[in-house]
């Protein structure tokens, strides 16, 4: 297939996705490891109390684990796109949002939690 003279290849297209893959999967491995330590904040807990951090883990979990599935799917997103110029600032933009949609879901989870 012949390069196209409107829209050529990007030869670094590679280097966005590659850095975003390198912060995102160790981010989002950090993130499940602590949300999944996090039951035993209430190990001591009893009755009302651990009935509130049961309900409230649980949502969050819910959340944590939706916000992982998304930065995953905008990882592949940012490594599938065509590697042309015209598709550079798309690229970009999905290699930043990964590692940030990360960040958002462990916030919502640690927000979501009725911790004791």
């Amino acid at each position: 297939m012949p390069d196209d003279p409107l829209n050529p290849r990007s030869p670094h297209a590679w280097a966005g996705p590659l850095i975003s893959t390198l912060v995102t999967l160790p981010a989002a491995a950090l993130a499940l490891f602590f949300g999944g330590l996090s039951p035993m904040a209430c190990d001591s807990c009893d009755g009302a109390q651990a009935d509130r951090f049961t309900d409230s883990f649980n949502a969050a979990w819910a959340a944590l684990c939706t916000g992982l599935v998304l930065s995953l799917v905008v990882l592949v997103a940012s490594w599938a796109l065509p590697w042309r110029r015209r598709q550079a600032a798309a690229r970009v933009l999905l290699s930043i949002a990964a590692p940030a949609v990360v960040c958002v879901a462990f916030v919502a989870f640690m927000a979501l939690v009725d911790w004791p």
